[in-house]
């Protein structure tokens, strides 16, 4: 499925020559610390990190390279009462099909990765289902490509969408996670015990109309106030390792996404070496300055509406209008 993408990369490169200025410039996002400098988010510190406070435990730090798979759960019914972290499938009362949507996906991320867009290199793969972050329709299947600072979006023959590029360029500041990435959360008490023993939980919620952090913990629900949760979990494996055990965030609450909470739960983590041959290397041969911006955060009706600069009005915030969005 991936392989399919390798005939038309070429193509990309070449078509993309000159859409660059048409489509607009790809954005920067405010990822706190995470995902790219400090100073473009709004942190209560310079370097966007928390500290700990005595007796909290450690922060788990990424091994050099791993390979993980995981299961998304899109929560739309009842996530007010029962919100992330989830030790596993979203606890009942809530019903799949009736309250979430289930799918899979894969990540693979390695940190040794260098190139002359910097450093670290991850790929996630969304199968049937992608990230349910924009507001659009995600019945497809996507990847999200990060070589050092460039990240691409990628989409495959098989169910793409009308009018999509196969590769856009998502952001041209957003590396994975550095290996110590936790410490730019703030540990939470209360998530860490939804998680069970020897979890930990670190998330806050973010307002979306100044970029402040509101609320450290996942609880209260706070998608009613506009605000936007990013949260990561860990659990100690077999080894009393601290290994990766849930993602959780909100993603778009209203259609077509429908995804107010999202979380992707890890069923199998290991320390193995990513392949290139099946993961990165079908998007490290681009340029990015040869394609296209992505408009997933602002979405455009027709190659013509994108020409001129018109987006799809949004009526709830996303993650690419925190720091400029207007509470509404």
């Amino acid at each position: 499925m991936i392989g399919a993408l390798k005939p038309i990369v070429r193509m990309v490169a070449v078509a993309g020559l000159g859409l660059a200025a048409s489509f607009g410039s790809a954005q920067t996002y405010e990822t706190y610390g995470v995902h790219n400098d400090p100073k473009v988010s709004p942190c209560q510190s310079p370097d966007c990190r928390y500290p700990r406070a005595p007796g909290t435990p450690a922060d788990p730090v990424y091994p050099a390279y791993w390979s993980a798979k995981w299961t998304m759960y899109r929560v739309f019914n009842s996530y007010q009462k029962y919100g992330p972290p989830y030790r596993g499938r979203p606890p009942l009362p809530l019903r799949p099909g009736r309250d979430y949507e289930i799918s899979y996906g894969a990540t693979y991320y390695d940190s040794t990765w260098r190139g002359r867009s910097g450093e670290g290199a991850m790929m996630e793969h969304y199968d049937k289902r992608c990230l349910p972050i924009f507001p659009i329709s995600n019945h497809f299947t996507c990847s999200f490509i990060s070589l050092g600072d460039t990240a691409f979006f990628v989409t495959y023959p098989q169910d793409r969408p009308k009018g999509m590029p196969p590769v856009c360029l998502f952001s041209p500041a957003n590396h994975p996670p550095r290996r110590d990435f936790i410490s730019h959360l703030p540990y939470s008490a209360g998530d860490s015990a939804r998680i069970g023993p020897g979890g930990q939980g670190y998330s806050f919620w973010i307002a979306a109309d100044g970029g402040k952090v509101v609320q450290t913990g996942a609880s209260p629900d706070r998608t009613a106030d506009q605000a936007i949760l990013f949260g990561y979990g860990f659990k100690a494996d077999g080894s009393a390792q601290q290994v990766p055990q849930s993602f959780y965030f909100s993603g778009y609450p209203l259609a077509p996404a429908n995804a107010p909470i999202v979380s992707q739960n890890y069923t199998s983590f290991a320390p193995v070496r990513p392949d290139p041959a099946k993961t990165w290397n079908q998007v490290s041969g681009l340029d990015p300055a040869t394609l296209p911006a992505c408009h997933l955060f602002d979405p455009v009706s027709s190659p013509k509406d994108a020409l001129m600069g018109k987006s799809v009005g949004t009526r709830a915030p996303t993650w690419g209008d925190i720091g400029r969005w207007r509470k509404r």
